[in-house]
């Protein structure tokens, strides 16, 4: 832990970690408020899971675009220009009353304008510790990310149940306003500039490493997103047993995140990894009691914080400093596609099999996710001894002559 303390003390570090974890708390909060707020108004859950699909689509699109704009226009310029429009469309679903195909226009719109603040500070982190503290500041920002996952839901429930659905929305769009003007007013974002990209979007695809992140990033939220559906499945929508036990999975993560971050990274890291994840959701399918899925759970959430910084650093290490926002960007958008699908086929799986059959989907897309980087791990670089900032980028130097 030592290794962390030491990371905190660091100039800046820790509070650029918590203005982005509050700018991001949204992210918690918004998918249920929307689909409590949305089905109190049409009584239907079919019409909010459109708007959801919706909001879900304009946030993958945006992933690699709002994140390749700030080498552009600046980190700050575009961070201010999506927060004020996703800050809108928040306050028009939850005050303008619109059909449905309205709803889903000005949610498509919130979505497009996500403010791009995972692969903005995931950029500034290489500027900010020395490379031997880059691994472990990657992991502890994947597992602090948890508290989002694990206090979100609980607050937007608590909030729409007591006070209306209206107040939910506005108190994630007061996190994402507080939070995103800490964020940007933070020193370290206007003294960082992203280099313009040369190279087409979508270039940084054929990078393996990125390519790699990207997959079994989607595969890893995939199989989470499946076992939220087959606990909440499991123990009904206003079950508590669904709380408690979504919030051990999280706290596994968290736990593990912490202890498993100075781990070097090695071509089988991620691998490792997401065996942990793959054993514990495979153990999960044997039984559906409380107590089980706690401790089966635990422990597939144990190897999730420690595969995403894995994936990061990477990431991180594997491209220009240019193009590590859109990279970012992409593995954000392989992540946001893997929660919609996983959650599309485990909620087909239920109707037909129950709340056993989306923590099959779960264990299938886990596994699937420890095989291919086995089976790539040629494209997994190996960080022992390396450096885990992003290559520099170079510039022709002109010689003068005479």
């Amino acid at each position: 832990m030592s290794a962390y303390s030491d990371l905190l003390r660091a100039p800046g570090v820790a509070r650029i970690i918590s203005a982005q974890l509050t700018a991001r708390f949204p992210n918690g909060m918004l998918s249920l408020a929307f689909l409590l707020h949305i089905e109190h108004i049409t009584g239907s859950y079919g019409a909010a899971g459109l708007v959801l699909a919706a909001t879900s689509i304009g946030q993958a699109v945006a992933g690699p675009l709002t994140s390749r704009w700030m080498g552009v226009w600046g980190m700050r310029r575009v961070l201010t220009l999506t927060l004020l429009i996703s800050a809108a469309s928040m306050g028009a679903i939850a005050f303008v009353p619109m059909t449905v195909p309205l709803y889903m226009l000005v949610g498509g719109i919130g979505g497009l304008a996500t403010p791009p603040v995972q692969p903005a500070v995931r950029t500034i982190y290489p500027k900010m510790v020395n490379s031997r503290q880059l691994t472990p500041l990657f992991s502890l920002d994947a597992s602090a990310q948890e508290i989002i996952w694990v206090l979100g839901p609980v607050i937007t429930t608590f909030i729409a149940v007591q006070l209306g659905t209206e107040l939910a929305i506005l108190t994630a769009m007061a996190f994402l306003i507080g939070g995103g003007v800490w964020f940007i007013a933070s020193p370290e974002v206007g003294r960082v500039r992203i280099p313009r990209s040369r190279r087409r979007l979508g270039a940084v695809l054929r990078r393996p490493p990125v390519l790699l992140s990207t997959v079994v990033g989607f595969l890893l939220v995939g199989a989470c997103a499946a076992v939220e559906a087959g606990v909440v499945a499991t123990f009904g929508e206003g079950g508590a047993e669904s709380g408690l036990v979504l919030a051990v999975f999280a706290v596994g993560s968290l736990g593990g995140g912490l202890a498993l971050g100075g781990i070097p990274i090695t071509r089988w890291a991620v691998a490792r990894r997401m065996l942990i994840v793959s054993a514990g959701m495979i153990l999960a399918t044997l039984g559906l009691d409380f107590w089980w899925l706690c401790l089966t759970l635990f422990i597939a959430g144990v190897g999730i914080a420690p595969a995403l910084a894995a994936m990061f650093a990477i990431v991180s290490a594997s491209v220009k400093f240019s193009e590590t926002a859109e990279a970012y960007g992409w593995v954000g958008t392989g992540q946001l596609i893997g929660a919609a699908i996983g959650s599309a086929i485990a909620g087909f799986t239920i109707d037909a099999y129950g709340a056993r059959g989306a923590l099959v989907v779960a264990a299938v897309f886990a596994v699937i996710g420890c095989v291919i980087p086995a089976v790539f791990r040629r494209w997994h670089p190996d960080l022992r001894g390396r450096d885990a900032s992003p290559i520099p980028d170079t510039e022709p130097v002109q010689v003068p002559r005479g």
